[in-house]
């Protein structure tokens, strides 16, 4: 298998993995409550990636009592993305969080223009604006769909799009730090800070009452970001960073293609979604304008969700 295979291979599965997740997150939702499913994911996360660590490089884990405010800084950003899309699709739906998150890395593209200076081109101006187009034809058709919920749709996706600015301040400041630390070391920290900033909120009694398949769900949930975030490390190994950012922003097509499924089988376990031609051309049309801007990119931050 060729380099180039083997990164769109491993792309691909960190697609999956997203495309997933934001179905998995809301089914998760009937059971547990918001902070307690992200505190979960971080602290898997972190305990796995301390144990690689604790054997394989224990002096670099002297980050975790030696960190620079930009690291701290850095972590809280991406606290907030993991409850921005989680609180999303729970006051909204996955597909409508999946579109809405994908602004970030829009916005990491301004940050770029006004902090560190790099040049924007016509194409990426015209996809800005497409991709505006794009989340306002979308936004329209869902809340004309609402039917009385609108409020509550409007806070979902507002919150969701706090989420993005947070993925993208913690991306730009991601930047300045993979310079100057290894992406583990750097990850350890970034997961460990959230497990200490949830822990109050976490209802361990509810926990406690799981199933055995709402356990597995939460096992899966934790491990998705391992697991996406292991496949998108190895993909930008073998592809370049601007091919990977491309195939990853498409990760929302898995999602509506997946909840049109579930819909079409009228399954019990997850509400089902209405999905009008404009509502889906709104989505398309977005994230046409998302991979416009990003094309030029030449690196692809480490997390997102």
């Amino acid at each position: 298998m060729s380099n180039q295979a083997k990164g769109i291979f491993y792309t691909l599965i960190t697609v999956l993995m997203w495309g997933v997740l934001a179905i998995a997150l809301k089914v998760a939702t009937k059971q547990i409550d918001s902070p307690t499913i992200v505190w979960f994911r971080f602290s898997l996360a972190f305990s796995a990636l301390f144990a690689w660590m604790a054997v394989k490089t224990p002096k670099e884990l002297k980050i975790l009592y030696k960190p620079s405010w930009l690291i701290v800084l850095s972590s809280l950003a991406l606290a907030w993305n993991y409850m921005g899309f989680m609180l999303g699709i729970q006051y909204t739906s996955p597909s409508n969080a999946q579109v809405a998150i994908q602004s970030g890395p829009l916005l990491l593209a301004v940050f770029g223009i006004i902090f560190f200076r790099e040049k924007i081109s016509r194409i990426q101006i015209f996809g800005f604006l497409i991709a505006i187009l794009g989340f306002w034809i979308f936004y329209r058709q869902h809340i004309m769909a609402s039917a009385g919920q609108e409020g509550q749709y409007t806070k979902g996706m507002l919150i969701t799009f706090s989420g993005a600015v947070a993925w993208a301040i913690y991306a730009a400041f991601q930047k300045r730090l993979v310079v100057h630390y290894p992406v583990a070391s750097l990850n350890v920290f970034i997961f460990g800070l959230p497990v200490l900033l949830y822990l109050p909120f976490v209802n361990f009694a509810s926990l406690a009452h799981l199933s055995f398949g709402y356990w597995a769900l939460l096992v899966f949930l934790g491990a998705n970001t391992l697991i996406s975030y292991g496949c998108l490390s190895l993909a930008l190994k073998y592809l370049e960073a601007g091919k990977v950012s491309i195939i990853i922003i498409l990760n929302p097509i898995i999602t509506f293609i997946l909840m049109g499924l579930l819909s079409w089988m009228q399954v019990d376990w997850i509400a089902g979604e209405h999905f009008s031609v404009l509502s889906i051309t709104g989505a398309l049309i977005a994230l046409l304008g998302a991979i416009l801007v990003v094309r030029k990119k030449k690196k692809l931050p480490e997390n997102i969700g």
